[in-house]
């Protein structure tokens, strides 16, 4: 089959990811300030000004690439928090939903989105990431886990939210810590003792046996 032609409605969308993955690559590379547009452009296979015909400036480049990065971390973490749907044991359940998101968070793309997020320090891009990705999926994990509590599975005894935020939290800062910052890969048998623990912690807490 015939691949789309490069002015075509497909052909735009592929060249357009195209940049956002090659912008991605480069800035993770060398860093907001150092990377230039040709390296972008050259690593894109495309013309200089077709960069800024798609996006502009490197500033909305680099803001699409935090937005992009969001989306996909979303879809990864949303497939995770899923899991707790089942009828299963629920430290089980919370056990394989925790893994994969211990997983989706020290992902290789995620790491580098949130070198990216410290090293440009700026609150608007935080913002970015925050609406377009935590917040939906720690919404999406407090309805899974009120529903575990209408069924008598939890106690969470107050806001299903603020659960759910306990429940990252001792996720991601015992993982932010054995990573170093992320400079350290943490093997999957790591993540399964770090998943292992957030789960009994948040079930002494919010355990309907307590």
């Amino acid at each position: 089959m015939r691949g789309a032609k490069p002015d075509s409605p497909t052909g735009r969308i592929d060249k357009r990811q195209a940049i956002l993955d090659a912008a991605f690559t480069i800035f993770a590379r060398d860093g907001y300030h150092l990377a230039g547009v040709d390296a972008i452009a050259a690593e894109a296979r495309v013309a200089k000004h077709t960069i800024y015909s798609h996006f502009g400036d490197k500033e909305n480049l680099f803001r699409e690439v935090i937005a992009s990065l969001s989306d996909q971390a979303l879809a990864r973490n949303l497939a995770a928090v899923e899991l707790l749907g089942g009828r299963g044991e629920v430290a089980t359940m919370l056990t394989e939903t925790g893994l994969r998101l211990a997983e989706c968070y020290c992902d290789e793309r995620t790491e580098a989105l949130r070198r990216l997020l410290r090293a440009a320090s700026r609150p608007e891009l935080l913002d970015i990431v925050r609406v377009r990705a935590t917040d939906r999926v720690n919404d999406a994990l407090a309805a899974r886990l009120a529903r575990l509590a209408l069924a008598g599975r939890l106690a969470l005894g107050g806001d299903p939210t603020i659960a759910a935020e306990h429940f990252g939290a001792l996720l991601t800062g015992p993982l932010e810590n054995r990573s170093r910052l992320g400079t350290r890969k943490i093997p999957r048998s790591e993540l399964r003792e770090v998943t292992e623990n957030a789960v009994a912690t948040f079930l002494r807490a919010f355990g309907n046996d307590r």
